[in-house]
């Protein structure tokens, strides 16, 4: 018993060490048992969420994380609805129009597109707020951009990325930095021409200039959502 609670507090002052994730307006439980960690609780952010769950794993005798955190929404909405706008992002994004679009409700699958000679597919379900994609996609930028859409539906409260790249492709930092730039140019709040990006083992850099605090944040936001990326370094600055 003495070492499950001494396990907890190494965490919980590993993560009360990162202002990021701010312990104090968003409390996280922790339980510990036979080497696994479990962490339930709702973020602020994206960030915020990656930062807790790989500051926890860097705990000596934590050899598992369950991880149960959430991120609190834009705007509250309904599975169904939070479906809806996932499958709808997923069909007029241009560079998934070769895959096939399923929604999943309870055991019911229903089809979106069904491209003939399809390029992948992916089937959306949500359940409390958390939107999982199931499938295949052609590449590792897709993989990518299907959970970057997935994230930026208001009500998303996680993503779970199931989808399996097939064929296979390695990755390493520079598909991180291409998924990142591809996320902020099709992000209508950023003006991508005036950030730089730069990864190293998955540590997202952002240089540039912009007009203006919320779109500083929001570059941000867009790099944390990548699937892979586990910190951001922001160094963009704000300026005519």
């Amino acid at each position: 018993m003495s070492h499950r609670i001494g396990i907890r507090e190494k965490v919980r002052a590993a993560l009360g060490a990162e202002p990021r994730i701010d312990l104090g307006h968003h409390p996280i439980a922790l339980a510990f048992e036979d080497g696994a960690l479990t962490m339930e609780g709702e973020l602020g952010t994206v960030a915020a969420k990656k930062l807790a769950l790989e500051r926890a794993a860097a705990v000596k005798g934590v050899r598992n994380v369950v991880d149960r955190l959430r991120v609190a929404p834009a705007r509250r909405m309904g599975d169904a609805e939070i479906r809806d706008h996932v499958g709808d992002a997923l069909l007029f994004e241009p560079a998934l129009a070769r895959c096939a679009v399923r929604v999943r409700s309870g055991r019911q699958v229903r089809p979106l597109r069904e491209p003939d000679g399809a390029a992948g597919s992916i089937t959306v379900s949500v359940d409390d707020g958390v939107a999982t994609l199931d499938g295949e996609a052609p590449g590792l930028a897709h993989k990518r951009l299907a959970g970057v859409l997935a994230w930026w539906v208001p009500g998303t409260r996680d993503v779970v990325n199931g989808l399996e790249v097939v064929p296979p492709e390695p990755d390493d930092d520079g598909e991180i930095c291409d998924a990142v730039r591809v996320a902020l140019e099709k992000d209508p709040l950023v003006d991508a021409g005036r950030i730089q990006v730069g990864a190293y083992r998955s540590v997202v850099t952002l240089g540039g200039v912009v007009p203006s605090e919320p779109e500083r944040e929001m570059a941000e936001q867009d790099a944390w959502c990548i699937f892979g990326v586990d910190d951001v370094v922001n160094r963009i600055a704000v300026g005519a």
